[in-house]
């Protein structure tokens, strides 16, 4: 087994916690793990991205140019990286910045449309849109249980930051639990 994802929105929408939280999951339920972080010129408001790759087998690289899944969190970074998407490949999609209409151009991929952001506001917590996509592909992909990402939070999370653990779980559960429940009419393609 080889699950190669590359999470891709917005810097400051918490792209590259994500993918260190996937790879802590993984780390945590016995696989090999590698994880590349990409920077933009600019931070927050500029576009970021990092690949992550869980494997039972030792991992020859980091780089990934077909991946199997895709974290998708703006509309830029589904432009660029859908083409790329392996085909019948998973893409996860913030719904709440990306029409689900796009996903009709990309036939042969499977698309879970989430209303990350959303979510988010909904438990109080605006800023963690991240946690529900998160939610939603590890619900969509099955790479990893939830459990194991709900304990690499508290490996993650700073000091100064263990007050966001219960809110950072409630928003991943969200993404989770409608990614089981209600994938958008483009999931089913």
């Amino acid at each position: 087994m080889k699950f190669e994802v590359i999470l891709a929105g917005f810097g400051g929408q918490g792209i590259l916690f994500a993918g260190n939280l996937l790879a802590q999951a993984g780390m945590e339920a016995g696989l090999e793990v590698t994880y590349l972080p990409v920077y933009g010129p600019e931070m927050r408001g500029g576009t970021c991205n990092c690949t992550v790759v869980l494997s039972d087998r030792e991992i020859a690289s980091p780089v990934v140019t077909r991946p199997s899944a895709l974290l998708i969190m703006n509309r830029p970074s589904f432009e660029k990286f859908v083409p790329r998407l392996k085909p019948g490949g998973l893409a996860v999609v913030n719904a709440s910045l990306v029409p689900w209409e796009l996903a009709e151009r990309q036939p042969g991929r499977r698309f879970v449309f989430v209303p990350a952001d959303e979510l988010a506001e909904e438990e109080g917590c605006p800023g963690l849109g991240n946690m529900a996509a998160l939610g939603a592909l590890v619900a969509a992909s099955g790479i990893v249980s939830p459990e194991k990402v709900l304990s690499g939070l508290k490996h993650l999370l700073p000091p100064e930051r263990k007050h966001l653990l219960e809110p950072n779980r409630r928003v991943f559960r969200r993404g989770y639990e409608f990614a089981l429940r209600k994938a958008s009419p483009a999931s089913r393609r």
